[in-house]
């Protein structure tokens, strides 16, 4: 299958299920929650639902669905969404944990691939990534930065980065703002140069982190030209180039990512997730434009699109 004579791999998407997304951390959670008295939760869940509805209406897209959907129907609902945009294939970095994941690819091997997706610094992680890619067929493992518990480059970690390198597999860690409108803006994890040493130390692994560095890209830039193994994923609206004190666009940010990393190292993902949107065409359409009208060959458009997440996920 093709869109506009091109294969496409979205390689950040989410799958919607009742179940948690994400594995997130427990005691020793930074994020503050525990200690937010009702109405100061209630202020900022106001505020989010608001900036979240102004986002919405800006990009045209409806609320998400309130009504619960089995796994089984989400699945046919995002199966039904590959074919209908020609897509080769959706990757899920989300799913409600790794069993569950792996049993939604199964339904649609053809057109699913999973990641792991469980907190790094839990007992027996490096045993549970194995066991993910070994039994369960995962492709790759996904982390969410902002929500650990600990640094991202504590020393404990480091029997996952060892078995993701044995392993083979791509990791995809997101960096900066972490959620939608109103979202956390800070924890000693959001910036990606906390990774520098971790893929210096791990330098046979292949890192992606997500949205063009999320609101970091001076550090996303200076992490890329120390780490050769470190790529970047165009994935989501990239709404925080609002919030950049410099004139940014997303056009812009290919340019400057082209200039430095050069297209081996730009993946395409949608960040896609909730119906009734269900896979963000939008983004792929404005994306496909921005490079068209960089200049780029066709061999370097189905590189971005999907030749190396193909290369990644060692797909034949």
């Amino acid at each position: 299958m093709t869109y506009q004579g091109l294969k496409i791999i979205d390689f950040h998407s989410h799958f919607p299920t009742s179940k948690r997304w994400f594995d997130r951390a427990g005691p020793g959670d930074q994020s503050g929650e525990a200690a937010r008295s009702p109405e100061a939760e209630r202020a900022l869940t106001e505020y989010g639902q608001a900036l979240r509805a102004e986002w919405r209406l800006a990009w045209d897209f409806p609320a998400p669905e309130t009504e619960m959907r089995s796994d089984e129907e989400q699945a046919e609902r995002w199966a039904a969404e590959v074919d209908r945009y020609g897509l080769d294939a959706v990757v899920f970095v989300t799913g409600g944990g790794n069993d569950s994941l792996a049993r939604v690819v199964g339904l649609h091997p053809d057109k699913f691939i999973g990641f792991a997706h469980h907190d790094p610094f839990k007992d027996g992680a490096a045993e549970e990534l194995e066991r993910a890619v070994t039994q369960l067929g995962m492709k790759g493992y996904k982390l969410i930065a902002p929500a650990l518990s600990k640094p991202i480059a504590d020393r404990s970690g480091y029997p996952v980065w060892e078995k993701a390198a044995e392993l083979g597999i791509p990791v995809l860690i997101h960096f900066g703002i972490l959620g939608g409108g109103g979202g956390v803006a800070y924890h000693e994890n959001i910036n990606p140069l906390t990774l520098h040493d971790v893929a210096r130390d791990f330098a046979t692994v292949r890192f992606v982190i997500p949205h063009f560095g999320c609101g970091y890209v001076r550090e996303m830039l200076h992490l890329c030209w120390a780490c050769g193994n470190v790529n970047v994923d165009t994935s989501g609206s990239n709404q925080w180039i609002r919030w950049m004190p410099e004139d940014l666009t997303v056009k812009r940010l290919f340019r400057k990512y082209l200039e430095t990393i050069g297209h081996e190292r730009i993946i395409f993902g949608s960040d896609s997730s909730w119906f009734p949107r269900g896979f963000a065409i939008r983004y792929l359409q404005d994306q496909i434009r921005d490079c068209r009208e960089l200049g780029l060959s066709d061999a370097q458009l189905q590189a971005i699109f999907s030749g190396n997440s193909a290369r990644l996920l060692r797909l034949d």
